[in-house]
């Protein structure tokens, strides 16, 4: 439970949850920890949403599959971040994505719906886990806000400034989390014309990049 503890407590979820509390509140939300393999389904769309995870180890994705059956990734998360919350809020009993891990992971799962009702032994806890929740909904009403201000900018550049503007938060030289085809299904282009954009902006001195490393020199927004 100690170790359980060290992986969860900056997650936004548990901040202002004491240390002497947090046994008894995984045992209050059912709490269970699993381990799944890369590319292992934790949801298939249409399953009904028992659950919401969070991530100790690894991380996953959200996809949903397009028209013509190829699967578009629409979110990433990695330790320690939270999924599935928004399904638990809205009342979406039924899943209407698929959740799969990225790579080799441990999730703790938690009971969706003892997290954002009080309990019956009114656990001090609770009402930080409700006001706690609350915050992440509206973090991740903020990101959506953002993609979508991204994907529709007009052209692949546009999307890709950005983008790249809004990955690098204050920083020049970032980590990109996404590889090229996981990018062209965020920004919903063609990953050739991803990949031959890239390359443009390159050559013209705006970004430096290797595999996932990179760099802005210049042509973002400061």
């Amino acid at each position: 439970m100690e170790k359980i503890f060290d992986l969860v407590k900056e997650s936004r979820l548990f901040q202002g949850i004491a240390h002497g509390d947090f046994e008894k509140m995984l045992d209050c939300l059912s709490a269970r920890t699993r381990s799944y393999r890369k590319n292992d389904v934790i949801l298939l769309a249409g399953d009904k949403v028992s659950f919401v995870g969070m991530i100790l180890v690894g991380g996953v994705d959200v996809v949903r599959e397009d028209i013509d059956g190829h699967a578009v990734i629409l979110t990433k998360y990695i330790a320690p971040e939270l999924f599935g919350e928004v399904f638990a809020c809205a009342g979406i009993e039924h899943s209407p994505v698929t959740i799969r891990a990225s790579e080799d992971s441990r999730l703790l799962t938690m009971n969706y719906r003892k997290i954002i009702t009080s309990c019956s032994q009114a656990c001090p806890f609770h009402a930080r886990l409700i006001e706690n929740m609350l915050s992440l909904l509206a973090q991740k009403y903020l990101m959506l806000s953002q993609k979508l201000d991204i994907i529709s900018e007009r052209t692949t550049r546009e999307k890709l400034l950005s983008f790249l503007d809004a990955q690098r938060g204050s920083e020049k030289k970032f980590t990109m989390p996404y590889n090229r085809e996981e990018m062209a299904h965020y920004l919903c282009v063609d990953r050739s014309a991803l990949s031959k954009e890239l390359g443009r902006m390159r050559d013209e001195g705006l970004i430096r990049f290797k595999r996932g490393e990179f760099e802005i020199l210049g042509g973002v927004s400061e």
